[in-house]
């Protein structure tokens, strides 16, 4: 995904079409949002299926007043979750073993900024060792549970013990601020949705075979299906050096594929493959309860139609090696800190977040000289 320079964030967005304004910006949040704004003047029937499709958790409920004051300045942070659950259709798709837990697989700080006209994409890494503040659980045979912080322990550890409030408080706690609203995704949600929207293209300069995430790809061009692009987004010791770093690149490139096919799909004539798509993609959501319905979808895609593939600045958090652990991450200060003090402060990404970013393993020879994925159309 292209990062936009400060200069084009200050040009006006008229010189774009209107067509291209109005893709909406992320996997789940998005697609979800649009064809739902689409399809929200249907009849009684679809409007109620929808609705009742939607899973939703009282984040605030849960939290209290013990976070980051509201901005009330007009600027969103959502905290997008991939779960990596292993129950019903994700243990097909993702094998492991259905032992009831789950974690943040994927996670992402998306920050909208007041004029709601430029997005940001924080990618947290899922081995980044945190300090867990005290929460509430919301998930489980310990649903309700108060659990004592801990050091030390690795991030999507938060959704494991206390699902979306302690990951939330987790974040929020690590940024300083607050998560309006809360979207999680699993495995088998994003491959119904991915095929739902007819696949996504993808071109790679070599052929990838990853036998952890089942991705065989031969070098080319290739449209891949829903299980496809999930083992693709999941491609992680077939890429560069194997870390979550590296697939994080993927995910945050498959995330365009995603824009660009759903911008090519002509809704709008085709009333079926609209409510396909409306149907699965509200079916795969779990949001916060402030977007637990239609209408609240709705009203948040209108929000956001401003917004396209490129008036996005995706990131990750900056790290470094654990010293404690070679294996695990921790932020790395002070270029964090001015990360989340600049989105704080609704303003860029700072340079030295940007000069900090790790090539793309999909263009990246490895250290034995061969490439191992390649770039997403």
């Amino acid at each position: 995904m292209t990062d936009e320079s400060n200069e084009q964030r200050e040009q006006g967005d008229e010189r774009r079409p209107r067509s291209r304004r109005r893709r909406l910006l992320a996997i789940a949040a998005w697609s979800t949002a649009v064809v739902v704004a689409l399809l929200g003047a249907g009849g009684g029937y679809l409007f109620w299926k929808l609705n009742h499709n939607i899973k939703s958790v009282d984040i605030n409920a849960s939290l209290g007043s013990d976070r980051p004051a509201a901005s009330g300045s007009g600027v969103m942070n959502i905290l997008v979750l991939g779960s990596d659950s292993r129950s019903g259709d994700n243990g097909k798709l993702a094998g492991g073993t259905a032992d009831g837990t789950a974690r943040s697989d994927t996670a992402m700080v998306v920050h909208v900024n007041q004029r709601h006209d430029h997005a940001d994409v924080v990618s947290l890494p899922r081995d980044t060792l945190v300090s867990r503040p005290s929460c509430t659980s919301t998930t489980g045979t310990g649903r309700g549970r108060t659990l004592p912080p801990a050091d030390g322990v690795m991030f999507n550890t938060a959704y494991e013990v206390g699902g979306p409030a302690c990951a939330v408080k987790t974040v929020e706690s690590m940024t300083g601020m607050r998560m309006n609203h809360f979207i999680e995704l699993d495995f088998a949600g994003f491959a119904k949705l991915i095929d739902a929207l007819g696949g996504v293209t993808v071109t790679t300069t070599v052929d990838i075979n990853d036998t952890d995430s089942g991705l065989h790809l031969k070098a080319g061009t290739t449209h891949l299906n829903g299980t496809q692009a999930l083992a693709f987004v999941r491609t992680r010791h077939g890429v560069g050096d194997g870390s979550d770093l590296g697939r994080i690149q993927l995910q945050q490139q498959m995330i365009k594929s995603i824009l660009q096919q759903a911008d090519s799909v002509d809704l709008l004539t085709s009333p079926g493959k609209l409510y396909d798509i409306a149907d699965t993609a509200t079916s795969a959501l779990t949001t916060d309860s402030d977007l637990g319905s239609v209408t609240s979808l709705i009203s948040f895609a209108q929000s956001l139609k401003g917004i396209g593939a490129k008036d996005v600045t995706a990131v990750t958090m900056p790290t470094a090696t654990a010293p404690s652990d070679p294996n695990r991450l921790v932020a790395l200060d002070p270029q964090a800190t001015d990360l989340w003090t600049a989105l704080k402060r609704d303003q860029a990404v700072p340079e030295s977040v940007l000069r900090l970013q790790q090539a793309n393993p999909a263009t990246v020879a490895t250290a034995s000289g061969t490439a191992q994925a390649g770039t997403v159309r």
